[in-house]
């Protein structure tokens, strides 16, 4: 695409955020009562409203012109296509392939990968079987209870948050009850200690997510855990092949570990971390929700995917997203986005979409290798409902920075006190009016003056008590929470940050960023061995490693 209609787009869009400058999101609800209309879709099973951004008819216009300036529906052609759109590693990224229906034909490099996934699909559906009726069992002959993924990133976040938040549709496990979850992705031994003491090594399957069975973090867990089992069932080795399964590509390392390759479940080059919970990383899912609920969750996934292959800018709810958070940090100075769940069930929604996000999106070369013009990739963090309200919201309200705020809820509950859900759900809508139109100093002054303050009083307090308002929010509403309109919810984000990553022109599916610490991880280990001597660092890091040597019984 012509970079000078990129740049020609850029520039409407700032004539346009310098006309509406002046106006508010009050003046603008005032003015356009037709986007509550509008500015509102229902897809997939998932309500957007978009009426509180500081957005008007001409500069939704103007967005979609820069959609097409970006040639976004042709970005999400080539995506769909299995074209290598990570450039930098010569990959396609075809996640979507991963929730194609059986019967649906997607080409890489000429050869349909569709019976590829639904292999792996099926032979996970075996082995959830064997588990679940009580065929696969431990080491003393005990059914199978409790699973414990270990993990990290994408192999840990995508289960994690599906986890927590589909629980209430766990089906049965061999003894009636579903099966216990655990998640282990950090190094520290703490992670793992607090797990290993919950469970029981005769009834827990361990879940090995590493691709190239090297990622430090998750060998290092998992080795222990091994150690640990190998020492509960009185040093029998065998017991491994038991309580382990592995979801990998390395035949040759699984099975040195002592799984049996039988029990190893792989994925594709073309599958990013972040981007796997639909693959055999979703095993833990598949445990937990029985492979109905896992096939459930794909085709919600499946549905969003028809909705943004097929729809044009206009109607296109990822396109919209993107072009919201586009308006908000490259002409309204927006820096970070808060992810507000009003759902318990959705705790760690905000970790999961804080790393698919920020580690797409944190770029500063275009795809061909040149400077960025502006930032990309907003600071996602959040908290979930008035858990959030009373630690942060302070700083929405009446702080000194706009923050954008996505409202994530859900109509009906999937707990039995249904007297606290619509006090949940009038905290997430009030928080949105407040935000949006905030409160004027005058209606202060009015409100003190009718309850009886003095006028001094209501001239010293007055400034404390307003809030500006025009803090844009966008709220996305489900009927249910269940595996089809978490798969749409969570497909929809994907697509939304690849086309954020078009818009930008960066690479959405790379992440070099996170390599240089990994690397320099290895050297500083060597030099904390009080046995060796620290090769060269410069002098802070230097002076680091040897107060930690002396602590660690090094000297220093």
């Amino acid at each position: 695409m012509n970079r000078s209609d990129r740049i020609a787009a850029r520039e409407a869009l700032q004539d346009q955020a310098r006309r509406l400058q002046q106006e508010s999101l009050r003046d603008l609800l005032e003015r356009e009562p037709e986007r509550v209309e509008r500015d509102v879709a229902e897809v997939a099973g998932v309500h957007l409203d978009w009426t509180r951004q500081r957005l008007d008819a001409g500069a939704w216009e103007t967005l979609f012109a820069a959609a097409r300036a970006a040639d976004v529906p042709g970005a999400l052609g080539r995506l769909f296509a299995g074209e290598r759109v990570n450039v930098t590693e010569g990959r396609a990224a075809l996640h979507t392939a991963l929730r194609l229906p059986r019967e649906a034909r997607c080409e890489l490099d000429g050869e349909d990968v569709v019976p590829a996934v639904h292999a792996v699909l099926d032979r996970m559906e075996a082995f959830v079987r064997a588990v679940h009726e009580g065929a696969h069992r431990g080491f003393s002959g005990k059914a199978i209870d409790t699973v414990v993924n270990i993990g990290i990133g994408g192999s840990d976040l995508g289960p994690r948050m599906v986890s927590r938040a589909l629980a209430d549709h766990a089906c049965p496990g061999p003894a009636g009850d579903p099966l216990a979850m655990h998640f282990v992705s950090n190094i520290d031994g703490e992670a793992l200690s607090r797990v290993l003491r919950q469970v029981d090594p005769e009834t827990t399957l361990f879940v090995v997510a590493s691709k190239t069975f090297t990622t430090q973090e998750t060998l290092t867990n998992a080795r222990a855990a091994r150690d640990w089992l190998v020492a509960c069932a009185d040093g029998d080795g065998a017991a491994v092949a038991a309580h382990f399964v592995a979801v990998s590509t390395a035949r040759e390392r699984v099975t040195e570990f002592g799984i049996d390759p039988e029990h190893m479940f792989g994925f594709w080059d073309w599958v990013g971390g972040r981007y796997s919970v639909w693959s055999a990383i979703g095993l833990p899912l598949a445990l937990m929700l029985g492979m109905d609920g896992f096939r459930r969750f794909l085709s919600g996934a499946h549905a969003m995917d028809e909705h943004v292959r097929n729809a044009a800018p206009e109607g296109n709810a990822a396109v919209r997203m993107a072009l919201v958070d586009l308006w908000n940090q490259d002409t309204q100075g927006a820096e970070s986005r808060a992810v507000l769940p009003y759902d318990e069930r959705l705790f760690f929604l905000p970790s999961y979409l804080q790393q698919a996000e920020m580690e797409s999106l944190g770029k500063r070369v275009r795809l061909d290798g040149t400077p960025v013009e502006g930032h990309t990739g907003a600071l996602v963090w959040g908290a979930v409902g008035t858990d959030g309200q009373h630690a942060f919201y302070q700083l929405l309200h009446q702080g000194t920075r706009r923050v954008p705020a996505e409202f994530i809820g859900v109509a009906r509950p999937g707990h039995d006190l249904p007297a606290q859900h619509p006090m949940l759900l009038a905290n997430l809508v009030a928080q949105a009016e407040a935000l949006a139109l905030g409160r004027t100093e005058e209606e202060v002054r009015a409100e003190m003056t009718a309850a009886g303050h003095t006028p001094a009083e209501v001239d010293a307090l007055a400034p404390h008590r307003s809030f500006p308002g025009d803090r844009p929010s966008t709220l996305i509403l489900l009927e249910d929470l269940d595996p089809e309109r978490l798969g749409a919810l969570i497909a929809l984000f994907e697509h939304k940050i690849y086309v954020l990553a078009s818009l930008w022109e960066v690479n959405a599916f790379d992440q070099w960023g996170v390599e240089l610490g990994k690397q320099l991880a290895g050297r500083v280990l060597a030099d904390l061995d009080p046995a060796g001597r620290p090769g060269p660092h410069d002098p802070a890091t230097t002076a680091t490693i040897e107060w930690l040597r002396g602590r660690l019984g090094g000297g220093g």
